[in-house]
C-alpha cells in the first residue's frame, strides 16, 4: 500500500510548514485519477500522525473529479476515465482536473 508512504510525506510536509505549532486540521485535494485511494490515506493518517505535531488533527479530503478540454473544438467536459474522448470524437484533449494530490490548506494553532 503506497498510501502509507504518501501519508508519511504529507505529515512531514505539514509538520515542517507548521514550524513547531500544533496542527488542528489538514485538507487534501485528491483527484480521481491520481492513483491514490482516499480511504487508505484516511486510514493511515492517524497512525502516521501519532507523536507528531499532527497528532489528533482532523484530515479532510476533497475528491476532485476529472475534467478536460478539447484541443479540436475547445469544449470543456467532465471525464469518467483518463482517456475519454470529447463529444466531438476527438482524443486530442488536455486534462484540467482529476490528477491532483496536494495539500490544500492547514489549520495551525497560534503561537503562544
Amino acid at each position: 500500500m503506497h498510501e502509507f508512504g504518501i501519508t508519511r510525506n504529507i505529515v512531514s510536509i505539514v509538520e515542517e510548514a507548521a514550524k513547531g505549532r500544533r496542527v488542528r486540521r489538514v485538507t487534501l485535494d485528491v483527484g480521481q485519477f491520481c492513483g491514490v485511494v482516499p480511504d487508505a490515506i484516511l486510514f493511515c493518517f492517524d497512525i502516521v500522525a501519532k507523536g507528531t505535531l499532527l497528532d489528533g488533527a482532523r484530515l479532510d479530503i476533497r475528491k476532485i473529479g476529472g475534467r478536460a478540454s478539447c484541443r479540436t473544438c475547445s469544449a470543456t467536459f467532465e471525464t469518467a476515465t483518463v482517456y475519454q474522448a470529447c463529444a466531438c470524437g476527438s482524443l486530442a484533449i488536455d486534462r484540467l482536473a482529476g490528477e491532483e494530490l496536494k495539500i490544500r490548506e492547514m489549520e495551525i494553532e497560534e503561537a503562544a
